[in-house]
């Protein structure tokens, strides 16, 4: 159960972590592209978001950040973050198609779970 959960965890910081470089890489000079370093401005972002995740004492019952009921980002990083997801989100099925499929299908699995 636990590893379960763990594996989640990881899962979960893979895929912002992926949606905040595309989001470098589009807008943002300081990204390498020959090594993949993200700037530093999203470095940072990505390290809180994956901080918040590792803290958050809800991970087994939930599947994403956005479907939980409790915001523990600071308003600051939040609309940072908001503003990754909304470029990055659409896009991640171009540039990581496996990722936002997983990602889709878990949602609709929380949705029907939760109506229930």
């Amino acid at each position: 159960m636990k590893r379960d959960i763990e594996k989640k965890r990881k899962k979960e910081q893979r895929v912002v972590e992926e949606m905040i470089r595309l989001y470098c890489r589009k807008h943002h000079a300081e990204y390498d592209r020959r090594t993949g370093r993200m700037c530093p401005a999203c470095r940072e972002l990505s390290g809180y978001a994956a901080l918040r995740s590792e803290k958050c004492p809800f991970m087994e019952k939930k599947t994403f950040c956005s479907n939980c009921k409790v915001h523990c980002y600071q308003p600051a990083m939040r609309e940072r973050i908001r503003q990754v997801m909304r470029f990055s989100g659409p896009r991640m099925l171009l540039y990581h198609p496996v990722l936002a499929i997983w990602h889709v299908v878990c949602s609709i699995r929380e949705k029907r779970g939760s109506a229930s």
